[in-house]
């Protein structure tokens, strides 16, 4: 018996998500992300740690081979159920397989790697990079979108309001020491499926991927698509939503 994952524990309830009209995904996430990768039909892409295909379904939208890979087989099974449009995209491949333990995939096979909004649930990032440069060809990009690391630190950033100066901020009380934190998959439930979350600075990043044969060729920071309804805090939250990013999204480059 295969043993479950915590994000395939809830399945059905990130699919359901991923699909609502008004997400991050669909409305900041998506358009951005396929405007930083310009698929080709000529593209081969892997998307990893790719859930239950949302993104990959979308990369397929282009015509470029594309597969997904994921840890989670519910994940996985619930990706291979969609029924995809014949004749408006290509077919996808779904593997099931860790993220630093890509044995499906030929050394240099993809010309494009993403990883959306998954590796803060990855423990050893620099396993995972050393395996994406692998699989990617020279000169292949690796584009990851990440919660903004300096602005979205779990359980040590939060929002305040100054009253007299009407301004709504973004308060951290930690940034640069690395965290491991346990995170409620359905906060305020007292029992349900729990995951574990990696902060990790962007120096942390940046000098994982360095050392693993990659060159940043891009960042780019991401802010809410939201607005406040009318109340005397609307146009104080409003500034803070366009001021302060919720998401980075890194374009790496193979060197070699």
């Amino acid at each position: 018996m295969k043993k479950s994952t915590s994000w395939g524990e809830v399945a059905d309830w990130y699919g359901d998500y991923l699909q609502k009209e008004g997400s991050y995904q669909t409305q900041v996430i998506l358009p951005n992300l396929l405007r930083m990768l310009a698929l080709k039909k000529s593209d081969t892409v892997l998307d990893l740690a790719c859930g239950e295909g949302f993104f990959a379904r979308e990369f397929a939208k282009s015509g470029a081979k594309v597969i997904g890979a994921d840890i989670s087989h519910e994940l996985i099974q619930k990706a291979k159920s969609w029924r995809l449009p014949v004749g408006r995209q290509s077919p996808i491949l779904y593997k099931v397989a860790k993220a630093s333990n890509l044995t499906f995939a030929k050394d240099q096979e993809f010309t494009a790697v993403a990883c959306v909004l998954a590796l803060q649930n990855m423990e050893d990032i620099k396993a995972v990079f050393a395996e994406a440069h692998r699989v990617l060809a020279k000169g292949g990009r690796f584009v990851m979108v990440l919660n903004h690391p300096a602005f979205r630190v779990l359980k040590r950033s939060g929002w305040g309001y100054d009253e007299e100066q009407k301004v709504q901020y973004r308060r951290i009380d930690g940034y640069l020491s690395a965290a491991k934190i346990m995170v409620d998959m359905h906060p305020g439930k007292t029992s349900g499926p729990k995951t574990i979350s990696y902060h990790r600075s962007i120096q942390d990043f940046t000098k994982a991927l360095g050392s693993n044969g990659f060159a940043i060729t891009r960042l780019e920071e991401w802010t809410s698509h939201k607005q406040s309804g009318k109340g005397p805090r609307q146009k104080a939250e409003d500034t803070a939503r366009k001021e302060i990013p919720l998401f980075m999204a890194l374009e790496v480059r193979a060197l070699s």
